[in-house]
């Protein structure tokens, strides 16, 4: 029989029926269908699983296979239709549309799921995080399921594409404000991408949401945030672009995170250091050469510009004192501490004083450690703390505190004691 003479395979099937070729057309489709799916996909998937690419198996499991296949066995019945002979006019515009809608829909369904893969496969990259991908995959779902939308109105309604989209016009104000989210998010998530403002995992702050915590996931319209006390804030992506929000994720990249906090020293307890107390704390290791320094320093100084009468006064001269000799101590410390920065380019490390109060004279340590994991920080910070609060006595100050109950009652018992007989 000669594959080229549709007409006798026609002739040969007449027996089946007026209609038989068309059954027989329409059954060759399903059984192609069936193979393509039970035996073709199967044989992917294994061929799939023994290569050392994950994008395949990705592919795989968000339904590419069945796709593909339902493509072919489109294409492949309407490159045959003239076998099925000829059928009224109206089942053959249902068919023929029948088969273009399913060679549509398959092909958009397709597309959908390799941008599926792209997004999937991109996030499982240890670099997933540094560009919200999601969003732009999802910009290019809606503008694909909007021309898809387009195509099968004018396959459904025999009219020209560009038609439609012209007719579109009058509708806009109307899709715009439907739309508006979608719209808003869509060129939100562009900004975020292109000006990289916010990733996956970064750590944010906006106060005017009251949101403060990791970003777990960008979507086109939202950013979902978890926050410390892990509930979940859904900002609008557009939010993020039109207000203010703080980004802590150059503070991670920087392998350095800041402390900035003060000791509020009591100006009652600041003095000149005594010849025997530099004596003693000299022997501090830390304290040793900056002592030795600076009293050759005083020593010369006060030699030059004064009689030696005149240094009996302690206002005549220089002289330590045990506020500056304290900020000394705290520098040396933290430089010898492994937890901090102590020249690290861009890192700064400053101990200064700040304007005297009502609340003593705070001492500010400005330093960066060397974690930026928020626990082992506040472990660092509370040691140090700790550690200078401690040795704050060996240096005759006091920490400056407001009176509480204990201390006006100690007082008031010591007034009473005083007027006992």
């Amino acid at each position: 029989m000669d594959m080229h003479a549709p007409g006798q395979i026609l002739s040969e099937l007449a027996f089946l029926g007026p209609h038989s070729a068309l059954i027989v057309w329409i059954a060759a489709g399903l059984l192609a269908y069936l193979v393509g799916a039970k035996i073709l996909t199967p044989v992917i998937k294994r061929f799939a699983a023994f290569t050392t690419w994950t994008w395949d198996d990705i592919l795989i499991r968000n339904g590419a296979a069945k796709s593909l296949s339902t493509i072919v066995v489109a294409v492949i019945m309407m490159m045959t239709r003239p076998l099925a002979g000829e059928i009224p006019p109206v089942w053959n515009t249902f068919v023929t549309k029948g088969l273009n809608l399913l060679f549509i829909l398959s092909f958009y369904m397709l597309l959908v799921q390799i941008l599926r893969t792209v997004h999937m496969s991109y996030e499982e990259r240890k670099s997933g995080a540094n560009l919200p991908i999601k969003t732009l995959t999802q910009a290019v779902t809606v503008i694909l399921s909007i021309l898809t939308l387009i195509l099968v109105i004018a396959l459904l309604t025999d009219k020209n594409p560009v038609h439609i989209l012209s007719g579109l016009g009058a509708l806009t104000a109307v899709m715009m404000l439907v739309f508006k989210d979608s719209l808003l998010g869509l060129v939100a998530g562009i900004q975020l991408s292109a000006n990289d403002l916010v990733r996956k995992n970064d750590w944010i702050e906006m106060p005017s949401r009251h949101v403060d915590g990791v970003v777990i996931d960008i979507t086109l319209t939202t950013v979902r945030v978890q926050n410390w006390d892990k509930t979940i804030s859904a900002i609008p992506a557009y939010d993020l672009v039109s207000s203010s929000f703080k980004n802590w994720r150059g503070m991670a990249e920087s392998g350095g995170r800041r402390i900035k906090r003060a000791i509020n020293i009591d100006m009652g307890s600041i003095r000149f250091l005594k010849k025997e107390e530099i004596e003693t704390l000299r022997s501090v290791h830390l304290l040793r050469d900056y002592i030795d320094a600076r009293s050759a320093e005083i020593e010369k100084y006060n030699s030059e510009h004064f009689d030696p009468n005149e240094l009996s006064m302690p206002v005549n001269g220089r002289h330590m004192t045990n506020v500056g000799t304290f900020r000394a101590y705290v520098s040396a410390y933290l430089r010898a501490h492994p937890e901090i920065h102590a020249d690290a380019p861009g890192m700064t490390f400053l101990i200064r004083q700040l304007e005297p109060g009502p609340k003593g004279l705070p001492l500010e340590i400005y330093v960066f450690t060397k974690t930026t994991e928020w626990i082992r920080y506040e472990g660092v910070q509370s040691d140090i703390f700790d550690h200078l609060l401690s040795t704050l006595p060996w240096f005759y100050l006091r920490a400056f505190q407001e009176p509480t109950g204990a201390d006006m009652a100690q007082a008031f018992a010591a007034k009473e004691f005083r007027k006992a007989p």
